[in-house]
């Protein structure tokens, strides 16, 4: 059987900042083929945990500084991250030669799961799906200030800057905290297996066509 691996000669790692009137997003390291370190203070102390968790379970290592307008509300800081952190995954995985392109991974997180399909294709789409038998909450600004909705931002915006196709479907029953936990945490581990190279395709693009 083949073992795919992630490491390789040339490092595929980057640094990236983003500015606006309303945002600063730094990224120091981005190192695809890392342990699972990181470091990140984005202002959002639940988003904090969830990208913790991404990090973790995709072995990747990040440092992530971001601060904001979060005065007037967290959509714009939450929204540029993904933007942020789709556009230097893209730019750490290169021409994506030798990577196994297409993954998926389910987890469960007590009576809550998540199961996230990805296919890093140079074509962006998203789609988050829901089949809980109780139902989630929109927003629980009072308790974790964060929200589902606030989550699926992020999550789109990931996907159109690494351009990607991006799956997600939620199920079970729990509160919000369950099914993002068990979202982020698939979500590094289908990026994970995606990202990984397969001895096959030495220096080889993952297409039919050549090209992505």
């Amino acid at each position: 059987m083949a073992i795919f691996e992630k490491k390789q000669t040339a490092a595929r790692k980057t640094s990236y900042e983003r500015k606006s009137k309303e945002t600063r997003i730094e990224i120091p390291l981005l190192n695809i083929d890392g342990t699972g370190q990181s470091d990140i203070s984005t202002s959002i102390g639940f988003l904090d945990h969830m990208l913790t968790l991404f990090t973790y379970h995709g072995y990747f290592d990040i440092k992530i500084k971001a601060e904001g307008d979060t005065h007037v509300d967290r959509h714009h800081l939450n929204e540029d991250i993904g933007i942020a952190l789709g556009e230097a995954f893209k730019k750490a995985l290169g021409d994506c030669k030798g990577i196994t392109r297409m993954a998926s991974a389910e987890v469960p997180m007590d009576m809550a799961s998540a199961k996230v399909l990805v296919d890093v294709s140079n074509r962006d789409a998203f789609s988050f799906s829901e089949k809980t038998s109780t139902g989630y909450p929109i927003s629980v600004e009072a308790k974790e200030g964060y929200s589902i909705d606030l989550a699926k931002d992020l999550l789109e915006s990931f996907a159109k800057n690494i351009r990607m196709n991006l799956h997600i479907e939620i199920a079970g029953e729990g509160d919000m905290h369950h099914f993002l936990e068990a979202v982020f945490k698939a979500l590094g581990v289908a990026l994970d297996r995606a990202t990984r190279l397969d001895p096959r395709r030495t220096g080889e693009v993952p297409s039919s066509k050549g090209i992505l």
